[in-house]
């Protein structure tokens, strides 16, 4: 007969290692009761005061960018300009901006903070240069801005890291970076074709590239 027929059908029981879960003395702690005042963020949750205040600094990051952008929009849809191109260009750059002000808004409201907007000082009309003509000025004004945005939300994606905020840290990532380097490369190209072109007729061409 195998001795194996006659083995004990009782289990071990291993021994808990550990604390056991105990969810209703857990929710107990400050960081997890729910508010009662009525002026205070429910959503709320282990979101500091220096990531609230770096995202609304982005936000009015974005909006002064876009505020250039719209103002260099108007400047080459003027009728002795008439670079329709540049100012197609500067106009989806400016909307593209301030979607990127809201999309930090909603996300400033989605971990429960409160969005505060400055006020935003007033851009250039004019953008002709005596030597490099308007359409490099502002081209090379438009990748100086893209590096300040650059800077910028690499500071705030630092913040988030030295505050232990890794759900901010991932969005910074994957909502902008990638983006705004691809952006940076982007118009230092076209900083680079109208270096080649000169004030001349080769601006209209690239006028006409942009527009098509």
């Amino acid at each position: 007969m195998d001795s194996r027929l006659g083995a004990s059908n009782e289990t071990t029981t291993l021994p808990l290692t550990g604390l056991v879960f105990q969810p209703f003395e857990e929710v107990k702690k400050d960081d997890l009761i729910v508010p009662a005042a009525s002026d205070v963020s429910l959503a709320r949750h282990l979101f500091l005061d220096d990531c609230e205040a770096a995202i609304n600094e982005q936000i009015n990051v974005e909006y002064c960018v876009s505020y250039v952008y719209h103002s260099l929009y108007a400047y080459f849809d003027r009728d002795n300009v008439a670079l329709k191109g540049l100012a197609k260009f500067f106009k989806e750059s400016s909307l593209e901006e301030r979607e990127h002000a809201e999309k930090l808004m909603e996300y400033q409201n989605k971990r429960g903070g409160r969005v505060k907007l400055n006020s935003l000082e007033m851009p250039p009309a004019e953008f002709d240069h005596p030597e490099k003509g308007d359409a490099l000025y502002a081209m090379e004004l438009a990748l100086s801005l893209e590096k300040l945005t650059n800077e910028k939300l690499l500071k705030l994606h630092s913040i988030a890291d030295s505050n232990n905020d890794p759900q901010l840290a991932d969005f910074v990532e994957s909502e902008f970076l990638e983006e705004q380097v691809a952006s940076i490369r982007k118009i230092s190209e076209y900083v680079a074709q109208l270096r080649r072109v000169g004030k001349g007729h080769g601006v209209w061409h690239f006028d006409q590239m942009l527009l098509n």
